[in-house]
């Protein structure tokens, strides 16, 4: 029997700078519960579904399949990007974090404009991942929830960039989003996702 999965309210933000709570409302409430009701329908789907039909070309089952990847990780990467903007007011990067994205990106600022473009660049995501084959900090740019998404990578740092993120507050205008995202970013949450991942794969 697969679990049931229940909406993680604890992780809406509120207060937000540049990004109003309607905006969030919106988000949070239809968006982001609408992948988890929708992972859970697909779930309950998959326990009866004809197996002996599976085909690549076309079949209940590889539908139902390719629909549970985007929903899964549209549950997972809108958990992420909003603990992630969550209380971040007033934290700052950690030196061990500060220390890798030197490494990597040469500094802060370069490493913050490639996010940035990535940002403008890509239609669903942008993800600042720890690499666990090269132990690295790398910006993933995702298409859509379950399309360009690097493995073996753990999400430090989230951005949804989907138009439904923004669209309330800036209507097109996405730079002026992705700006405000930065006012909120809670380092707290992103230095203790580092540590874990390098602790855990050392």
């Amino acid at each position: 029997m697969q679990t049931r999965l229940t909406p993680k309210d604890q992780l809406k933000p509120k207060r937000l700078k540049g990004i109003s709570d309607q905006q969030i409302e919106y988000h949070f409430e239809t968006h982001y519960k609408g992948y988890v009701n929708k992972i859970n329908e697909i779930w309950e789907v998959l326990q009866t579904v004809d197996r002996s039909k599976a085909n690549q070309n076309y079949s209940n089952y590889r539908e139902l399949k390719v629909e549970e990847s985007f929903n899964w990780m549209g549950v997972v990467l809108h958990e992420l990007y909003f603990e992630n903007i969550k209380d971040g007011q007033g934290t700052k990067p950690g030196e061990e974090f500060m220390e890798m994205i030197e490494e990597n990106f040469g500094s802060f600022e370069k490493w913050r404009e490639d996010f940035k473009a990535c940002g403008m660049a890509l239609r669903g995501w942008v993800v600042l991942a720890y690499d666990l084959s090269g132990k690295r900090l790398i910006n993933n740019g995702l298409d859509a929830h379950n399309l360009y998404a690097f493995l073996n990578a753990i999400p430090l740092l989230v951005l949804d960039v989907y138009e439904h993120a923004y669209y309330v507050d800036q209507g097109p205008r996405r730079l002026p989003y992705i700006e405000a995202f930065f006012e909120n970013v809670n380092w707290e949450v992103v230095n203790r996702r580092l540590k874990s991942a390098v602790r855990a794969y050392s």
